[in-house]
């Protein structure tokens, strides 16, 4: 005789049903304050680079950049618990990239107000963290089903394609900012600033289904 076994998420306290709501509500919100304060501090950052010579405007936009920069770090700091069920060796590297995303963005923009010149690249040296960072989390999101599984793989898909056109804006072989270049940013700007904040927002995290009993 063969004895099937499954793995059932633990059973949830009322309270810490409250509290993983909460959490799933800030984190949709902190994800279009991070989205709609990046656009907007990057299109203020970018006029004064193309010859803007407003100084209030380009400090405007980096106030605004490291306000996204922070909702970015709350993000992560937020996630971790929530990741951790799923795969705690994997879990921590994403607050860990969201901090250093922030760092970079603060440093770039900081450069920017004092030398009055942008950091070359200095967007996709933002893009690395964004990138790396989510697709650990999209990959947590999809192995875990905490999300809907079309909305993780929309985010996985965005990450992986930010990633990989890092190296050929370098290269010069696009411009993730214009033309074709600007399809491989689009899925991941839906999945932050469209699909995953209004689940997040509406529906909370599903129930969490950890590593360990995952079907393959």
């Amino acid at each position: 005789m063969t004895i099937l076994s499954t793995t059932r998420a633990p059973k949830l306290s009322t309270k810490s049903v409250i509290s993983r709501r909460a959490t799933a509500t800030t984190v949709g919100v902190l994800f279009v304050v991070q989205m709609v304060t990046a656009m907007f501090g990057t299109s203020l950052m970018q006029a004064f680079i193309d010859g803007d010579p407003d100084r209030v405007r380009v400090s405007v936009g980096v106030a605004l950049m490291m306000c996204s920069g922070l909702a970015v770090v709350g993000i992560g700091l937020l996630m971790y618990p929530v990741l951790r069920t799923v795969n705690a060796r994997l879990a921590w590297w994403y607050p860990a990239l969201r901090i250093t995303e922030c760092i970079v963005s603060a440093a770039c923009g900081i450069y920017l107000l004092v030398q009055s010149q942008a950091v070359p690249n200095h967007l996709l040296w933002v893009y690395v963290p964004t990138g790396v960072g989510g697709i650990i989390l999209t990959h947590l999101l999809l192995v875990s089903r905490l999300v809907p599984r079309a909305i993780a793989l929309l985010g996985l898909v965005g990450y992986v394609l930010l990633t990989v056109g890092v190296p050929l804006d370098l290269l010069g072989v696009l411009d993730l900012g214009e033309g074709p270049g600007l399809l491989l940013v689009v899925p991941g700007g839906l999945f932050e600033l469209v699909f995953v904040p209004i689940w997040l927002i509406a529906r909370g995290f599903n129930a969490p289904r950890t590593s360990e009993g995952l079907n393959p």
